[in-house]
């Protein structure tokens, strides 16, 4: 991407699905004016436009939206067209479609319905994007590339099977190490022959748990692999705009999430991180305040790819046409829901889509513009405000993140070990969930959090949280040790240490460096049926934990906490270890949020996590997220429920929204409302 000089507003911009009307056309650039946009994203679903049929192009239209877009100082993300492939590549080049899991090949239809290992459909992409590149590539509003689109899945055809067998003979070199990886002898399973390996298949194994591990593994790395051949193209052409691709959150509050891809490999091959967002508000199943906890959790992750800003690529100004209740926004939430993003390190607010659909599946889904083709609805009105509201967030512009002394440890192969566990209880087991519930109390007590990567760098923070780490490498155990023998405090959990990256059991109990950090040796794991309490008593207090009990037994560390019931009772369930000149906590058993705040107060005390802060909050429902240069910091100060709450500010202060100065004083912050702050002077 060209270098930034204002926040992106913007959004999928169709012009292809009205060809027919070029009075609609410009009256969506009259309509982009008054909202604010400032970048269009075309050419995702564009394909059959392009290309109608193989070799024939026609590019005259696309080349009328870049003209009327650069009239209008507007910045164009060109898409490359891989996600939605015409009828004729399916007709001309069957191998190009996907195979199920069953062996059965998909007829054309839907999207993302081809095969990422097929060579004709490489090399028909590779073209396309060619094509693409040599024609706009010098274009001068053209500011970033984007890959495709919301990549996922898997195809099982002959050639994806021959491509697994080849990344495995990579990995493993020999048949005994794999039947070694794999405990193949269990089931009488040997391989002994490459050609006998064939991905996890409800008609053959899916009990091979590192073959559907390494399969996980394969369709990341293939996918992007092809993603690569995309990129290969347009870095040759193109060398000076950056490119991306949209990852996917999907509902920040759902208990899986961006589940098929690694993205923290993938973050490695993008210039810049852009997700696409869609928190369902105003649901009745979860307050807005805690749906925000969760989707600002899911920013974090995106922001910690790269340890940078990053993009929105796609959310919705009203509604989505794919939940089970598809309600709009309620007033005011967009504008909420798009600041906090920018809180977080956005540096673009995108939408799917600028104009909506006339027809098909996405008819319904939620647009700037509507089908009513009008520019004074409620949406139309409450998309201009977060326009102008950028525009006026301008000094704020690249700003960061603070720089988080916290850290959790999400890891993907983990993830996908324990979503395939055949032990403990796949209701209860809610590894992201899990997460979530750590990432609260620090997100109520605004103290910014990382999610880092077993890859990434310890001793960057004070403190790190590690949850339900279940597949660990004894690497990673090492690195731990270490970071806490240099004076590093970490928190692990209940289900950690079970197995290896091969997804075999540890022999002897957990690794040497876990019993050495932590002090204790884990015996067993109690799992509690969802109506079973769990008492633990910490002094005088008692608190209840539920889903799992670890029994331990206490080498060096010191317990804080004991079990007060079961069979197990007055045995540790929390305990401290000093090692070398740091600390290490084990939290043996799940509990409810009223003990991660007794817990985490202490330690975010004892380590000096807070920072001072210049306005002052007497409700979790009120957020304060800073985003700071060297000479500046701003406050982004939300207010999250549905009922107006109060702030205290000890300084003065100007609001870059309203351009209000702010006196030392109280002050009411209505619902769904955010004010940016910035000190005086």
């Amino acid at each position: 991407m060209k270098e930034r000089t204002s926040f992106g507003h913007g959004g999928d911009y169709n012009p292809e699905q009205w060809l027919d009307h070029p009075e609609i056309i410009a009256q969506d650039f009259e309509y982009f004016k008054k909202a604010h946009i400032n970048t269009i994203t075309v050419g995702i679903f564009s394909w059959a436009q392009l290309e109608p049929s193989e070799g024939i192009y026609q590019f005259d239209w696309l080349d009328d939206v870049f003209d009327r877009a650069e009239k209008q100082d507007i910045n164009v993300i060109l898409a490359t067209p891989s996600g939605a492939r015409p009828r004729w590549i399916a007709e001309n080049y069957p191998e190009v479609l996907r195979v199920d899991e069953n062996g059965q090949r998909n007829l054309f239809g839907e999207r993302h319905n081809h095969c990422y290992t097929s060579p004709a459909y490489r090399e028909k992409v590779q073209t396309i994007d060619n094509k693409l590149a040599e024609r706009y590539g010098k274009r001068k509003n053209l500011v970033l590339w984007h890959v495709s689109n919301e990549f996922g899945g898997a195809c099982y055809c002959d050639l994806c099977q021959n491509a697994f067998r080849t990344w495995l003979k990579q990995k493993y070199q020999t048949l005994e190490n794999l039947n070694k990886a794999y405990w193949a002898t269990f089931w009488s399973h040997t391989y002994t022959s490459w050609n006998q390996v064939v991905a996890p298949s409800p008609r053959g194994d899916q009990n091979l748990l590192g073959l559907n591990l390494d399969w996980h593994r394969f369709v990341s790395d293939q996918t992007i692999n092809f993603y690569e051949v995309e990129a290969k193209v347009l870095r040759e052409v193109t060398p000076n705009i950056k490119i991306t691709t949209n990852f996917m959150g999907g509902n920040p509050d759902d208990e899986h999430v961006f589940f098929d891809l690694n993205y923290q490999d993938f973050a490695k091959h993008v210039d810049v991180v852009s997700w696409d967002s869609y928190p369902s508000w105003g649901t009745d199943a979860k307050s807005s305040v805690e749906l925000a906890m969760n989707t600002a959790a899911m920013n974090d992750v995106m922001r910690s790819l790269k340890h940078d800003n990053y993009m929105i690529m796609e959310s919705t100004p009203s509604q989505v046409n794919w939940h089970p209740f598809n309600r709009p926004k309620a007033p005011g939430m967009h504008r909420m829901g798009a600041l906090q993003e920018v809180s977080h390190g956005a540096n673009a607010i995108n939408y799917f889509q600028l104009h909506q659909s006339r027809g098909s599946s996405e008819m319904f889904h939620g647009a700037v513009i509507g089908h009513d083709l009008r520019d004074d609805t409620r949406i139309f009105k409450e998309v201009s405000q977060v326009g102008e509201n950028l525009n006026q967030l301008q000094p704020a512009l690249n700003t960061k993140a603070h720089q988080p002394k916290v850290a959790i440890v999400y890891d993907y192969d983990n993830m996908w070990a324990l979503n395939d566990v055949r032990n403990y209880a796949a209701e209860t087991i809610k590894y992201w969930r899990t997460i979530q519930e750590h990432y609260r109390y620090f997100w109520e007590q605004d103290v910014p959090v990382e999610f880092i990567s077993t890859t990434d760098d310890l001793t960057a923070y004070k403190l790190v949280i590690d949850p339900m780490h279940f597949m660990m490498t004894e690497e990673f155990a090492n690195k731990l040790r270490a970071y806490v023998a240099q004076g590093g405090t970490i928190v692990g959990t209940y289900i950690t240490g079970q197995v290896d990256e091969r997804y075999l059991a540890y022999l002897g109990g957990w690794p040497k460096a876990l019993r050495d950090v932590y002090g204790v040796d884990p015996l067993e794991t109690d799992t509690l049926y969802p109506t079973q309490q769990v008492v633990v008593a910490d002094g005088q207090k008692k608190f209840q934990a539920h889903d799992y009990a670890t029994v331990l037994s206490v080498d060096h560390a010191i317990a804080i906490a004991n079990y007060a019931s079961e069979w197990y009772a007055e045995t540790p369930a929390i305990t401290q270890n000093q090692y070398g000149n740091g600390q290490a906590y084990y939290i043996g058993t799940r509990f409810d949020s009223d003990f991660m705040v007794a817990f985490y107060d202490t330690l975010v005390t004892q380590l000096d996590l807070k920072e001072a802060n210049l306005i002052h909050k007497t409700d979790a429902a009120i957020h304060i997220n800073v985003r700071l240069n060297e000479q500046k910091i701003y406050y982004f100060v939300t207010n999250f429920s549905d009922e107006e709450k109060t702030i205290t500010v000890n300084t003065p202060m100007r609001d870059l929204l309203t351009g209000m100065v702010i006196s030392i004083g109280t002050y009411d912050v209505a619902a769904y409302d955010t004010k940016v702050l910035v000190e005086e002077g």
